[in-house]
């Protein structure tokens, strides 16, 4: 049975043109040689000695190059005479299971077999400390056994709070290396004050454990690897608060003012923890302002998951309209795990379910009320890591054709 009417589904929808959004594509080249490098530092070395057992903790984030930073770590480590494994350190993403995490971490081609060293996913946790608001604190039991630890992760805004402190090397320590029981504590706490509550949970983490240093990766617009930096422990918040103002300055953005409808080809837990990053959307269940300028949308259209997400598809709520492709991928409990731990239920709503893209579009355009079909204003993207090109209809173009940083190029394809 169809859900529109006959003539909503016969009239043309625009084609798309191809558009090539220009950002800066500094990058590092030899990213082995840099990550070398910044671990020969002396203030690097001599935190490491013979017969450590150094814990590397690995998030759930599709980090460009992440294989060959972890594997020239291990190297580095190996050549010190140290005695390195790695922890997943994913609060409740992979399900909050062993199993789950182990399955995320060897998407990424991290295994043991790879890395030649132990791959470690149990999500047992110790309780660390408390926070003033009563908010308990919980540490990996596999990373707090070791006598060094590194948390090796991506600094960037992050998709549900705003602060000095966002995602990056405090957080893993924090509810990354909480598991699923220590990431459910910390987001007892409103959102508002979560940058607050990781740099005061850091704090009490970085004198309990061994954590030594950190390794820090900014990504440029494009996706690849911007500036890698081991920071000592000692210097380890203030010097990710200098690095989430670079990360910001680094971060891509969707340069169309006003969209009817928004076309998203995937989400995934590898692209953003919230599925997307709102900070180039402008569509949130929890964030109210954005750090980055972003478009009106009106309507949005979800129409894939990424495979590195496992059928987690937390973010979709925040959609209008998907497909059956996307609902008959669903991994219920991944994604519900995900949500109920971060408090964050609205993420993991079911939007309307249409056939296909084609029924999809429709479906979106009948439910923006007054617009005229024939110059509706499509955009769309691949994710929100992938925005160097971008697909836009007619009536997007006259809005944007005189930004110096937009190029239309010939190209066009039908919806």
């Amino acid at each position: 049975m169809p859900i529109l009417l006959n003539e909503d589904y016969k009239y043309p929808l625009p084609k798309l043109i191809r558009v090539k959004q220009i950002f800066n594509d500094s990058k590092i080249e030899d990213v082995v040689a840099e990550t070398r490098c910044e671990l020969e530092k002396k203030e690097i070395t001599e935190k490491i000695h013979k017969g450590d057992r150094v814990a590397i903790a690995i998030g759930s984030r599709g980090i460009s190059n992440l294989r060959d930073i972890v594997k020239t770590l291990i190297d580095f480590l190996k050549r010190q005479e140290a005695k390195p494994y790695i922890v997943s350190a994913m609060g409740s993403h992979g399900g909050g299971t062993e199993e789950g995490q182990k399955e995320v971490l060897a998407g990424y081609g991290i295994t043991e077999e790879s890395m030649g060293i132990p791959v470690i996913t149990t999500v047992d946790v110790e309780t660390t400390g408390e926070l003033p608001g009563g908010q308990k604190i919980y540490f990996d039991k596999a990373a707090a056994n070791a006598d060094a630890i590194i948390p090796v992760n991506r600094i960037k805004l992050h998709t549900d709070f705003t602060g000095s402190l966002q995602s990056g090397l405090c957080k893993m320590l924090v509810i990354g290396l909480g598991n699923q029981k220590g990431c459910s504590s910390i987001h007892e706490e409103n959102p508002e004050v979560f940058a607050d509550i990781i740099e005061n949970a850091a704090k009490i983490i970085l004198k309990r454990y061994p954590v030594v240093f950190g390794l820090g990766i900014i990504e440029n617009a494009y996706d690849k690897t911007f500036h890698i930096e081991a920071i000592p422990s000692e210097r380890m918040i203030e010097r990710e608060k200098e690095l989430v103002k670079v990360a910001k300055k680094n971060m891509p953005v969707l340069m169309v003012p006003d969209i009817d409808i928004l076309i998203m080809d995937e989400i995934g837990k590898d692209i953003s923890g919230a599925g997307y990053d709102p900070n180039i959307i402008g569509i949130s269940s929890v964030l109210h302002e954005f750090s980055l300028p972003v478009p009106k949308i009106k309507r949005m259209v979800l129409l894939d998951i990424t495979p590195g997400s496992h059928g987690n598809a937390i973010g979709m709520g925040l959609f209008d309209v998907t497909t059956r492709k996307v609902f008959e991928q669903l991994d219920y409990e991944s994604m519900y795990a995900n949500a109920i731990a971060c408090r964050f239920i609205e993420d993991a709503k079911i939007p309307i379910v249409a056939a296909d893209k084609n029924e999809a579009i429709r479906v979106a355009a009948k439910c923006i009320r007054g617009v005229d079909r024939k110059k509706l204003k499509i955009v769309e993207i691949r994710n929100t890591l992938s925005l160097d090109h971008i697909w836009v209809s007619q009536s997007v173009v006259e809005d944007i054709k005189n930004n110096p940083k937009i190029k239309i190029e010939k190209e066009e394809k039908s919806l």
